[in-house]
């Protein structure tokens, strides 16, 4: 079993099934957490040029059902590689990350058991450093030292850390609204949806500081999640948060993925902000406080999005999409000293500058809702900061599978075919910062730049994903139409979900 622990890696995550489903037997045990946790301290002891005896680690878990079991097994491995041990138990991953740069508990490093949104079956690891989470190959690393492993045992401290946590929180939200008042959130409703991950004491920290939650739902940790998945990119879940702020009245509501470093809002009349939206939104906050920013985001995101972020005084970077490809442009784009307070992907996954730039949607939400209850006070609500956001006529996802064992190579060749088909035909016109994939405009109907598509290869999968948008009607059809007699013949690429598409 541990020669295949090399396939839990899963980009700077370690993951895999970790409870028995269809007959599967899972990967992902008791026993590979307490290698990874054993290799995971020898790791850090040589990164930080220390021994381990000297590090201390905090250990946390979502709501996931097999979180407690592996946490012990995480523990198990870090204490017989003699580190201090802090167990947090029931957590966040951004607060588990805030354990490496608080004062009261100076942790060397962190541990976060989570699956994000992947099914109940499934769960992994996120190992943290004061740096932030790990590159890919340094999770290599670890797996690889991790199947050589055999285990002595120490004390564990357990912390409740969770109310440090929401302690920097609270302040930060006393600082933005310059309220030193018990509950400056008096007269906000907030609804919370937390999807029963591990964000359902959410609502009781809105709570404290004077917030409504009436009409809250879904607060208990359960790891069969219930009533829909934790994730702010699923219809369902969406729908149920979009439901609940208009039955309830509220101002806003939140929903967040099962570790909460994930985050979208619903507004006031119970409209959807994530996604493009989301992006706006955040950068109008920050463009508004410093203009002449820079925002990085991920691939996908619109024309309408980087006219917007113009408009409010920013320059919009489009990246790569993957959380840690956008934090580290930004990061990088920092050091090169260009002002750059926000890395964030349509997806959800939000980090700013001034938070560490830690993947933080607990965090970004509380930044939000500082800014709805300012608004508030004047009369005004916090969606109207994006009435200006043009969003297309129409959009639409589709995701192909690459036939080819070799599907790296295969997906580049698509890409260099719809790349020459850009030097042969004037009106395919090759997007100037073409990071990933392939990003093609046309010019419909006497516009200009005004239907696009996005080619590309999935972060971890043998897959490719296209994302189409068009300000004219009919746009995206004209546009599919093309791409499918363009790549029709193309074996290595199953084209028959765009197929399937085109023919409606």
């Amino acid at each position: 079993m541990r020669s295949e622990w090399m396939k839990l890696k899963s980009g700077s995550d370690i993951r895999g099934d970790a409870m028995e489903h269809d007959g599967i037997r899972p990967l992902l045990t008791v026993e590979t957490a307490e290698c990874v946790g054993y290799a995971f301290a020898l790791w850090l002891a040589r990164k930080t040029n220390t021994t381990s005896d000297k590090l201390t680690i905090a250990v946390g878990h979502d709501s996931r059902l097999t979180g407690p079991a592996l946490k012990d097994g995480i523990i198990r491995g870090l204490t017989a590689a003699d580190c201090d041990v802090l167990d947090c138990g029931l957590c966040t991953t951004p607060a588990m990350f805030i354990t490496t740069v608080e004062p009261e508990t100076n942790c060397d490093g962190a541990v976060m058991i989570t699956a994000s949104h992947h099914p109940w079956y499934r769960n992994g690891f996120k190992l943290i450093t004061r740096e932030g989470g790990l590159e890919g190959g340094e999770i290599g690393e670890i797996l690889a030292a991790a199947m050589d492993v055999t285990l002595p045992q120490r004390l564990v401290k357990p912390v409740d850390f969770l109310s440090i946590y929401t302690g920097r929180l609270a302040g930060m939200v006393r600082e933005r609204l310059e309220d030193d008042a018990l509950r400056p959130l008096l007269g906000l409703h907030v609804v919370v949806d937390a999807g029963n991950g591990a964000g359902g004491f959410y609502a009781e920290f809105l709570k404290e500081l004077g917030a409504d939650v009436e009409g809250s739902q879904y607060l208990d940790p359960d790891g069969h999640f219930p009533n829909h998945i934790p994730n702010p990119e699923d219809k369902d879940a969406m729908a149920a948060v979009c439901r609940a702020v208009r039955e309830s009245g509220a101002d806003l509501g939140v929903i967040f993925d099962t570790d909460c470093d994930r985050a979208a809002i619903v507004d006031e009349q119970g409209h959807e902000i994530n996604r493009n939206r989301l992006i706006a939104l955040i950068s109008a906050i920050l463009l508004n406080e410093k203009p002449g920013q820079t925002i990085v985001t991920d691939s996908v995101t619109s024309s309408g999005l980087a006219k917007f972020i113009a408009e409010w005084g920013g320059t919009h970077y489009r990246f790569k999409r993957g959380y840690r490809n956008v934090i580290n442009e930004a990061i990088r784009l920092n050091e090169e000293g260009i002002e750059c307070p926000l890395a964030i992907e349509t997806s959800g996954h939000a980090a700013l500058r001034e938070n560490f730039f830690l993947d933080d949607g607990m965090y970004l939400v509380t930044r939000l809702i500082c800014e709805a209850m300012e608004r508030k006070r004047q009369g005004l609500t916090l969606g109207s900061l994006i009435d200006d956001l043009a969003e297309p006529l129409e959009s639409v996802e589709v995701r192909m599978n690459i036939l080819d064992e070799d599907f790296r190579t295969a997906g580049q060749s698509v890409i260099e075919t719809i790349l020459s088909k850009t030097l042969d035909d004037p009106t395919w016109h090759l997007a100037p910062d073409n990071r990933e994939g392939v990003r093609i405009s046309f010019d419909l109907d006497g516009g200009v730049d005004n239907a696009w598509f996005l080619l590309r290869l999935s972060v971890h999968d043998p897959v490719m994903p296209l994302n189409a948008e068009s300000d004219v009607k009919g746009g995206v059809q004209f546009m599919l139409n093309n791409l499918y007699a363009l790549l029709e013949g193309t074996e290595a690429l199953d084209l028959a979900p765009l197929k399937k598409l085109i023919e409606g």
